[in-house]
Order: C-alpha cells, then sequence, then structure tokens
C-alpha cells in the first residue's frame, strides 16, 4: 500500500511538473521552432524540386527505369529529411541556451520515426519484409533517441558465455541476426536491380551485358559475404590462413565444383555461348540456353524438358553452336520426280512455291545465294531426285517447323500441276515356252 502511495505521488509531481512546463515560455519558443523548421523544409524541398525535375515526376515505366524510379521514391523523402537535419541543429543550440528542450527531443524522435516509416513504405514492395522491419527497426530507434540503447546493449553483452576462445553473447547473436537479415535482403534487392539496369543498357551488346551482368553478381555476392563474417566478428586475416590449409583439403574433393565455376568464368568472358543460342551437344542432344550459371548451363529442348550441362563439358568436349554468330540457318528438304517430267519449269515452279512460305528468306532484298533453291540431287532407279535449299531465321524445329510444312507445299504443287511423284518400278520379261524346248534340244 505504501509503494503505491509513493508512485501515486511520484506520478502526481511528474505531471504537475509537465503543466508547468507545457505553461512556461521556453515550451511555446520550441514549438514555434519547430513550425519555423517544418515551413523551411518544406520550401527547400519544393526548390530541389524545382530544379531537379526526375523527383517532381514519376517515370512512364518502373520496369524500363528502375533508377529513375528509386531517384523518384527517394525525392518523396526529401522534406523529412531537410526537416531532422534542422530539427538536430536546432536540438544542438536548444541544448546550450534551455534549461529543458524536450519538446525539441521529441519533435526529433517523432521524424525520426515518421521518416523510417515512410522510407518502408516508399522503397519496400514485399509486405511481409516491410512489416519485419517495422518490428524491429521502430523499437531500435525509439530506444535509440530516447537514450536507453546503450543500456540494452550493456545488458545483452553481460548475458555471454565463452567457448574456449570463442566468445558468444545475447548481443552479437541479435546483432548477427538483424544486420545478417538485412545484409542478404539487401544482397538480393541490389542483385536484382543491378542486373536488371545492366541488361537495359542498350549500348551494349548482348554478351557483354551478359558478363557485365555475372561479374557483379560475384562481386557483389562476396562483399555481402565478407560484410556478415566481420560482423559476426570473425577475424578476416586468421580467416584467410585458415581458409588457406583448409582450402588444399577442400580442392581435392570438390574439385569438379571448382571446375564447373572456373569453366564457367571462361564460358562467359570468351563468350562462346550466350542465352538463346541453339546448342547441340556431342551426344546429339540439342536445345536453347535459357540460363548461364556459374556451375550449369541449362538448355530447354522443344518438347518443354531442361538439359542441365556441367560447365566444365562446354570446355572438355565439342558442341555445335547453331546460332552463335548468325541466327540463319540453310536447310534442304528432298522429293523426287518422274523421268518424263519438264524439269526446267518443275524447278521455278518449286522455288516459287518455296519463296511464298512466311518463314523462309526471298525476295529481291535477299542476296542471290540465299534465296531458294531447286537442284537434282542424282538419277534414281524410279525417278529423278531433286532437293530444294533454303534459308530462314532460327531453327527448322519446335515453333519455327517450316521442313514439314515446305513438304506439303512442294506435293500440292506437284499435283496441281500434273506431276507425277514416282513409286518403285521393275521391269519383268516372260520368256515364252517353246524358246524354253528349242534351247534343250540344242542341248
Amino acid at each position: 500500500m505504501d509503494f503505491i502511495m509513493s508512485y501515486y505521488h511520484s506520478f502526481l509531481a511528474s505531471m504537475s511538473s509537465f503543466i508547468d512546463s507545457m505553461s512556461s515560455i521556453e515550451t511555446y519558443s520550441q514549438i514555434g521552432v519547430i513550425v519555423l523548421i517544418y515551413l523551411l523544409a518544406y520550401f527547400l524541398a519544393n526548390r530541389v524540386y524545382k530544379y531537379i525535375p526526375i523527383l517532381k515526376e514519376p517515370p512512364s515505366s518502373e520496369a524500363n527505369f528502375p533508377i529513375r524510379s528509386v531517384i523518384y521514391r527517394c525525392g518523396k523523402l526529401l522534406f523529412p529529411v531537410f526537416a531532422i537535419l534542422l530539427l538536430r541543429i536546432s536540438l544542438e543550440f536548444s541544448q546550450l541556451y534551455l534549461q529543458d528542450g524536450w519538446v525539441m527531443q521529441a519533435a526529433f524522435a517523432i521524424a525520426i520515426l515518421l521518416l523510417f516509416n515512410s522510407f518502408i513504405g516508399l522503397l519496400i514492395v514485399n509486405p511481409l519484409v516491410a512489416i519485419a522491419f517495422r518490428w524491429v527497426g521502430i523499437p531500435i530507434i525509439l530506444f535509440y533517441v530516447l537514450g536507453i540503447l546503450d543500456d540494452i546493449i550493456k545488458v545483452l553483452e553481460s548475458m555471454s558465455i565463452d567457448l574456449g576462445n570463442i566468445h558468444v553473447s545475447a548481443y552479437g547473436l541479435v546483432r548477427t541476426l538483424i544486420f545478417g537479415s538485412l545484409l542478404f535482403w539487401l544482397g538480393r534487392v541490389s542483385n536484382a536491380t543491378g542486373q536488371t539496369i545492366i541488361r537495359k543498357q542498350q549500348s551494349l551488346d548482348f554478351r557483354t551485358r551478359e558478363i557485365v551482368a555475372k561479374v557483379f553478381e560475384i562481386g557483389l555476392f562476396f562483399v555481402v559475404i565478407l560484410l556478415i563474417l566481420q560482423l559476426m566478428g570473425i577475424n578476416l586475416t586468421a580467416l584467410a590462413v585458415f581458409g588457406g590449409a583448409v582450402g588444399v583439403g577442400l580442392g581435392f574433393g570438390l574439385q569438379t565444383i571448382a571446375s564447373n565455376f572456373i569453366s564457367g568464368i571462361i564460358i562467359i568472358f570468351d563468350r562462346s555461348i550466350s542465352v538463346g543460342d541453339y546448342i547441340e551437344l556431342e551426344d546429339g542432344r540439342t536445345g536453347t540456353v535459357t540460363e548461364l550459371n556459374m556451375r550449369s548451363t541449362t538448355l530447354e529442348t522443344f518438347d518443354g524438358k531442361d538439359i542441365v550441362v556441367p560447365n566444365e563439358k562446354f570446355i572438355s568436349s565439342s558442341f555445335t553452336n547453331w546460332t552463335h554468330k548468325n541466327t540463319k540457318q540453310r536447310y534442304r528438304v528432298d522429293f523426287s520426280v518422274a523421268y518424263k517430267t519438264d524439269v526446267r519449269g518443275m524447278v521455278e515452279l518449286i522455288k516459287t512455291a518455296v519463296a511464298s512460305h512466311p518463314q523462309v528468306l526471298s525476295g529481291p532484298t535477299v542476296p542471290f545465294e540465299e534465296r531458294p533453291d531447286c537442284e537434282i540431287d542424282s538419277f534414281g532407279d524410279s525417278g529423278i531426285n531433286m532437293f530444294v535449299e533454303f534459308w530462314m531465321e532460327g531453327i527448322d524445329d519446335g515453333r519455327n517447323r517450316v521442313g514439314g510444312d515446305l513438304l506439303l507445299i512442294i506435293l500440292e504443287t506437284l499435283r496441281d500441276n500434273d506431276i507425277e511423284i514416282p513409286f518403285p518400278q521393275r521391269d519383268i520379261r516372260v520368256v515364252a515356252n517353246s524358246e524354253i524346248h528349242e534351247f534343250e534340244r540344242k542341248e
């Protein structure tokens, strides 16, 4: 009962002190300064918007202009940033000339919390990540502005155990968990954004963009790993010595993985393979390159299957890249006609029919050697063996199947012009019985 009464009297004294401070001139002067600060911050933000239009007008497409989109979103934070800077300056002066600057301190704390909340709302799209940031970040900021964060850190530091030479504390675990997760998330976002920006650079050719994107991914990966290790308090110098010793042992066990990793770097830099190329492996399997990783390359076949090929295979074995330097390919289809056919007239009919296909390269703008051509291949037992050569963009398979269409076009053209397609023929001679008997008597 005495404790409750003492707490009640303490609460009344605090409220009385608060009411007295609210009625003091210093409090009203601080409120006036805060209002002036916000007006000045609003004025400065508008001036910046006026001279930097990219901060005022959003881009037409966020996917095509990721950098402009991020700059535009950050521009919305100019007003609270200016307000916090001015409040911080005023807070330093208030501590020199005012006895109690609690109003300025409260305004500064509220401004930081509002800025952090606005930052999450503008720049973090994933709702789960935004909730995690709010639940973790806002209490930390609140403890900091209230001046009790250092005390909490000391308490967490006191909760520790020693495992040999390793010192493990609750503060270290919490710090690693929070900031390690933050670094991991920033790494993923930076990697996705950076690769999108690199691949949008039309001034670079496709293969160069892929090389730069992969180098950026590798560099960012190593930076994030080093920062996490530093955050965990691991001595990187000792780690380098330890890694050298362990690397020798792991090298034998992980030589295949290391070989694929190095092969992936070689493939990227020598530009022998890039996304979109049509590859034929030494064992006859074919597919279009859909993904280039540091360990393997993925080929997608025309029936929807993925072939995962270790990068080492492209270095140690031969393969055919059908579209490495030129996406145009030459193909041929074969057919036969009877010997009585007017071959010269038939050749012109077939050329015209094949050229009518929309995917076959033809017309006056196409070089003569790339136009459809029909020639005699050989003289067969039943007819004349002919073939048609044609050029097309891409590969004659899957969605770009042209050879089957041309065979149908050739068949219809031959039928429409009464040109006979020969069947196997055999000449049989019947010898009369009288001739056989006469032969026997002569014997």
